[in-house]
């Protein structure tokens, strides 16, 4: 019991207190504790309570040490010395008691704390009530508190579930929190099963733990005889009570459950908008029945996962549309090219788990071109959904078709900004476009409001190229400026180029410079090899997260051994000036000759003189005259005439005297490979010959 104050000389004027008749008339007793003598009085009811008797009493508390078990004496002297130092009035609670006979009884007992005008407490009066048959049946109460806590703990899964629940996105996202989530394993059971409707079957797509379905059953009909199958077919749960009910309901399943020890089992159907969408089974076992309140509870666990499962879905079926929009957009395949390694990856925004589309107008695309030249192009078009990946799919048509034309990058560039502003849309597009002669190295870049390109050089550094660019395309229409600077630069053997949109860069609270540094530094560390190179940037902006997407192309120039220029040439022939022709032709001889290509020497001298007497006859500028010798997997002799007119030749029938339209006839027959490409505001008509390797 408490410890008892020190001994006063004399008691209170008016103690023990005098108890209440009503107090006697309900069978309570009442106390009066003088704490400075330790005395503790009771009045008869309360001796009746204790089962002691006047004469066995001596008035100390002590003396009833014999009636309540050690450890109650204990709690309630620990409890009444808190109380006292908390500065309470009073306090209640139940103790154990022994009775005369050995029986164990309950007491309730509540004091009240007296104190002096210091606030020293110097008396506890209060009362005593037997409390055995309030709290008589002990089984029932510990199985009353069992069936709460386990009403708790389910509401609390519900709860905890519903919670988690609201971050899943895919339907692999809401079976990893009915599975594994920490506090929600199994939500609660032995062992879950979860199904989801396809074509009047249901198919199992999660089970915990691991062989916990019946083999055969992972796709079942919706009319078989199984408790899932039921739920789903009627949209209302099956609880079964007992090992006896589930083998009487359901005997085809039980034997090949009965390894599991199940005693008892809910399956409820997932509804949502009125109709079935799946259905789970939580076994539990060592329970048995569900009472109301817990059925309620499972019928609402099941509605929130139909729900989150139904979102799942409809984000799935979306991101799978609009990522086959997307991929229907960029190109199928990139096509090899001599003299170049090129990776092409494309991320969408949303890869990191974020609810929307899983679109936007980001592009690469990778254009072979004539004479070792290709054209790689980055872009974005503005926004982030199905309008943006549509203009996006025309936009980089276009493009293609202008470079494939043999147009100037500039001009290139100027007419993708006419066609986009030209095209019913209000969406503008930034754009990068990089023509490469892979056998010289020389890069031409022109910029349309795109971040800059950036090279890795072959000792593992990288650098931004500064590139002076013009408005995006649209725009630069719209406001009549449509004139893009051209940057030209060299990208050696084993240096790579670097096309990226800004999706790689941008960094949240970071400007784009601090950006374009760490994109430079993570150039610098990644791998060599450009698709290990681009996977590892993916990484990276994976790692980051954000909503923007993410087009990445990266060409790097193989070294010198394809398409090497082993010899050149180049004169300028005026027109009338007969000299001047006379001289280009014995050059050409000579060059085919010095560079070991005789056998070939008079096709190759017949078509230069007939594409420069073409451009004498049929321009009104000079033409100018290029030879060159190219090797690689085979040596070839490229000829090149330029001239400043943008029409482009035409293949015409013989006239009746056959004097004119046999100049394309006569290059088609005699060359390897020939065309025709824009240059400037002119053209150029260049054709190849493969001659033998030199002794």
């Amino acid at each position: 019991m408490a410890e008892r104050g020190a001994h006063a000389l004399s008691l209170p004027d008016d103690w023990p207190a005098h108890p209440d008749p009503i107090l006697a008339l309900n069978r309570m007793g009442s106390f009066d504790w003088d704490l400075d003598s330790g005395l503790f009085s009771m009045d008869a009811q309360a001796h009746e309570i204790f089962d002691i008797t006047p004469a066995e009493y001596d008035g100390h508390p002590e003396s009833l040490a014999p009636r309540i078990p050690g450890g109650e004496g204990q709690r309630l002297d620990a409890l009444v010395a808190r109380a006292m130092k908390d500065g309470r009035e009073n306090y209640g609670t139940y103790i154990r008691l022994r009775r005369r006979d050995g029986s164990l009884g309950w007491v309730y007992t509540q004091g009240y704390i007296r104190r002096d005008d210091t606030g020293r407490p110097r008396r506890i009066i209060g009362i005593i009530r037997d409390a055995t048959d309030e709290l008589n049946d002990s089984a029932g109460l510990q199985e009353r508190a069992a069936r709460d806590a386990a009403r708790r703990e389910q509401t609390n899964v519900v709860q905890a579930a519903t919670a988690a629940l609201a971050h899943a996105h895919t339907v692999q996202d809401v079976i990893d929190v009915v599975k594994d989530t920490p506090g929600l394993a199994l939500l609660g059971s032995t062992s879950l099963v979860l199904g989801l409707v396809e074509a009047g079957r249901i198919r199992l797509v999660a089970e915990g733990p691991e062989g916990s379905s019946v083999p055969g059953t992972r796709v079942t009909r919706i009319d078989e005889p199984y408790p899932m199958s039921e739920a789903v077919r009627t949209l209302s749960p099956r609880f079964i009570e007992s090992p006896e009910d589930f083998a009487d309901r359901y005997p085809i399943l039980w034997p090949h459950i009965t390894g599991l020890n199940i005693t008892s089992a809910a399956y409820l159907p997932l509804i949502a908008q009125a109709r079935p969408i799946g259905g789970m089974g939580l076994l539990y076992s060592g329970r048995h029945g569900f009472s109301p309140e817990e059925r309620n509870v499972l019928v609402a666990l099941g509605s929130s996962i139909a729900q989150s499962l139904q979102r799942a879905m409809f984000y799935e079926q979306e991101k799978d549309l609009a990522q086959g929009l997307q991929q229907a957009m960029l190109p199928r395949t990139i096509p090899s090219v001599p003299g170049a390694d090129v990776a092409v990856r494309y991320r969408s925004g949303y890869a990191g788990g974020s609810l929307g589309r899983d679109i936007g107008g980001d592009w690469y695309d990778l254009i072979p071109l004539p004479g070792g030249r290709v054209g790689a192009v980055i872009g974005d078009v503005q926004g982030h959904d199905t309008h943006a990946a549509a203009v996006m799919g025309q936009l980089r048509i276009v493009l293609r078709a202008y470079a494939a034309e043999g147009h100037a990058p500039a001009t290139v560039m100027a007419r993708a900004s006419v066609f986009l502003h030209e095209l019913d849309t209000d969406r503008f597009a930034t754009c990068l476009y990089a023509e490469a002669d892979l056998s010289t190295g020389v890069v031409q870049v022109v910029r349309a409001g795109h971040i800059d390109p950036l090279v890795r050089l072959d000792d593992g550094s990288c650098r931004r190229v500064s590139v002076d660019g013009g408005l995006p395309l649209g725009l630069s229409a719209e406001f009549g400026s449509l004139e893009y600077p051209v940057c030209a630069m060299e990208l050696d053997p084993g240096q790579a180029l670097v096309l990226c949109t800004d999706g790689l860069v941008e960094q949240p609270g970071a400007d784009l410079d601090d950006g374009m540094r760490t994109l430079v530094e993570s150039i610098a560390a990644g791998p060599a090899e450009v698709r290990d190179l681009a996977d590892r940037l993916i990484e990276i902006a994976d790692a980051r997260g954000g909503d923007d997407d993410v087009a990445l192309l990266v060409l790097r120039r193989r070294a010198l051994t394809e398409r090497q220029p082993l010899g050149r040439l180049q004169q300028h022939v005026p027109p009338g000036d007969p000299e001047a022709l006379t001289q280009a032709r014995h050059l050409i001889r000579a060059a085919v000759r010095s560079w070991g290509a005789r056998e070939r020497s008079e096709e190759i001298e017949l078509v230069a003189d007939e594409l420069i007497t073409n451009v004498l006859m049929h321009t009104e500028g000079a033409a100018v005259v290029t030879l060159r010798v190219l090797s690689g997997t085979d040596r070839r002799l490229r000829v090149e005439v330029e001239d400043s007119s943008s029409a482009l030749p035409r293949r015409r029938e013989p006239g009746e005297q056959g004097v004119s339209g046999r100049g394309l006839l006569l290059v088609d027959r005699l060359t390897d490979v020939w065309g025709v490409e824009a240059r400037g505001g002119g053209k150029c008509m260049w054709c190849e010959f493969v001659v033998p390797e030199r002794d």
